[in-house]
């Protein structure tokens, strides 16, 4: 079946809201070429799920589409159009199962030669919607806050190698109270800027007291959730014939209620939560994968105004086997490799803080928690400096917010 027959009617078995949505523009999608249109169904399909950011971005891009006239839509898509399917790909149930399309499309891309090709098109559309649908601008200043290397007593290498030359290192804070002190602050700002899931906190071990104000999501809190989902990979590896590409289709397709979510206060966190342990490689075993995965996730798909991360011990390696199956009681904790990997993390939840809209008006703040060292980064704090005069966290917090 080719876009041009799409009815109304088979969005049927779509979420309500997405329902809603896709029957609004069946007009546009029948005009839209196979190489795109899946793509565009796959968002819609997890309408009903998305966060507010999401729903707005996907929302101005079909009105957008549906703005366009027949021979405007027809520029925008003459690249995509341009792709040479196979007769499989178009007799492929593309509008219930989008997803799979995509992935058999995408080694379709592969085996074809015409990767390159489609990707230029993306490139291009991303372009020009982008200039005819700017991304929203923040309510207020995005503000990151990363905290690393909790358990660790002494260190004696360098640290934010990579973030001080964006900001201002600090080597004498006082950590008392520091935890608290950053909680509290972005506790305050989602009060003082209430959204849906524009405040958040992430922890990679055990959630430290917080306001409920924050959305919160924890390597510690998910436990069940990943022990169900682990044993759900130990039995599906060991049937015959399962390989990795097998495996990681069914991960990205499982729902909350295939590892035991049965009813949900949130569904849209619910979801979220399942996806981070089923597309994130790693998430399921490692805390502080876990913890940058979901800061990565965060940033990309809620857009947050506000996002302390907190980096816990995570597991010493072992064969994989022995890490799919280990128990939490035979794990044995890294605080050094941890804090290595939190040092990195926070370099790339700054980066991805970055790419957000509102970027150059944005503050990002770095400590080593229980020690002395800190990085701010932020419009008015000088680039590339240091300071060795004695400061406390909330002083520190007073220059960025």
């Amino acid at each position: 079946m080719l876009p041009r027959d799409l009815k109304a009617e088979q969005f049927s078995s779509y979420p309500p809201e997405a329902k809603k949505l896709a029957t609004s523009y069946v007009s546009t999608f029948q005009q839209l070429p196979l190489s795109f249109l899946p793509s565009l169904l796959r968002e819609i399909i997890e309408f009903d799920y998305k966060f507010p950011a999401e729903r707005r971005a996907l929302e101005r891009e079909l009105a957008n589409l549906q703005s366009l006239s027949s021979t405007e839509l027809t520029e925008w898509c003459a690249e995509f159009a341009a792709i040479k399917l196979t007769s499989k790909l178009e007799h492929f149930d593309w509008i219930n199962s989008p997803a799979q399309f995509v992935e058999q499309f995408s080694a379709h891309l592969w085996s074809t030669h015409q990767q390159d090709t489609f990707r230029k098109a993306a490139t291009n559309y991303a372009d020009r919607l982008r200039e005819a649908v700017p991304p929203e601008p923040p309510a207020v200043a995005r503000l990151g806050i990363t905290i690393i290397g909790q358990s660790v007593n002494s260190y004696s290498e360098p640290l934010f190698r990579k973030l001080r030359p964006h900001g201002a290192y600090f080597t004498k804070v006082d950590p008392e109270n520091g935890l608290k002190l950053l909680l509290d602050t972005a506790s305050a700002r989602a009060k003082a800027y209430p959204r849906p899931y524009a405040h958040w906190y992430i922890d990679g071990g055990k959630e430290a007291e917080h306001d409920p104000a924050l959305t919160t999501v924890s390597y510690d809190g998910l436990a069940p959730l990943r022990a169900a989902l682990l044993r759900k990979m130990q039995a599906e590896i060991s049937r015959p014939g399962m390989g990795p590409e097998t495996l990681r289709t069914l991960m990205a397709e499982m729902r909350p209620e295939d590892v035991g979510v049965t009813k949900a206060d949130d569904p849209v966190l619910s979801r979220f939560q399942v996806k981070l342990l089923t597309e994130g490689s790693g998430t399921q075993i490692f805390s502080t994968t876990f913890a940058q995965w979901a800061a990565r996730e965060v940033l990309r798909r809620a857009q947050p105004l506000t996002l302390l991360v907190r980096f816990a011990p995570r597991q010493r390696q072992k064969p994989m086997n022995e890490l799919l199956s280990a128990s939490a009681a035979s794990a044995e904790p890294d605080p050094i490799g941890s804090l290595i990997d939190g040092d990195m993390g926070a370099y790339y939840n700054w980066i991805n803080q970055q790419r957000l809209t509102g970027a150059e008006k944005s503050s990002f703040l770095v400590w080593f928690e229980d020690h002395n060292l800190a990085v701010v980064i932020g419009p008015s704090v000088p680039r590339g400096t240091e300071s060795s005069t004695a400061t406390d966290v909330k002083q520190l917090l007073s220059w960025i917010v």
